[in-house]
């Protein structure tokens, strides 16, 4: 078989930020993948699930209530390395477009305070494996290192 796209890249020369990672003609549409990448691959340390968890209960919820963008969500959710995320859009996007919305998205999960969405046994299938003082904290290094700061090595994928 051959190997899929995601898996011909260069994850040594990977940094933390936001790539697209796939463009896919779904009937007359447009929906882009992005790769949100948190942590360097077999650089760093991968996030732990609890984070995550949190993480994706906060961020799926932020864009799926936006003004502009949460019609346009097909989906977030991890990636099974624990180095990120995906985020679906439907329309045909690059990765400087979508920085004003993970900047404010990054932010109220930095920012939030209280019960997390979702975070029950009626809500969830695993409502007890979230850790939200370590998702803040993974947020705001984020936000801070690679939103706030970025540059075309966080944005392209490594040739």
């Amino acid at each position: 078989m051959e190997k899929i796209t995601s898996f011909t890249i260069n994850h040594l020369e990977l940094y933390p930020g936001v790539y697209v990672s796939r463009k896919d003609s779904v009937g007359q549409s447009v929906v882009t993948t992005f790769d949100i990448r948190m942590t360097r691959p077999n650089a760093e340390p991968v996030m732990n699930t609890a984070e995550m968890h949190a993480i994706e209960h906060l961020a799926a919820t932020f864009l799926r209530n936006h003004s502009d963008y949460g019609s346009k969500i097909v989906y977030f959710g991890p990636m099974g390395c624990r180095t990120g995320f995906y985020l679906l859009l439907s329309g045909d996007y690059e990765s400087k477009d979508i920085i004003d919305l993970l900047v404010e998205m990054f932010r109220f999960i930095a920012n939030f305070e209280g019960e997390v969405p979702g975070a029950s046994a009626r809500d969830c299938g695993n409502y007890l494996d979230m850790n939200l003082p370590m998702a803040k904290y993974l947020a705001n290094k984020f936000l801070n290192e690679v939103l706030l700061n970025i540059t075309d090595k966080n944005l392209y994928y490594p040739n």
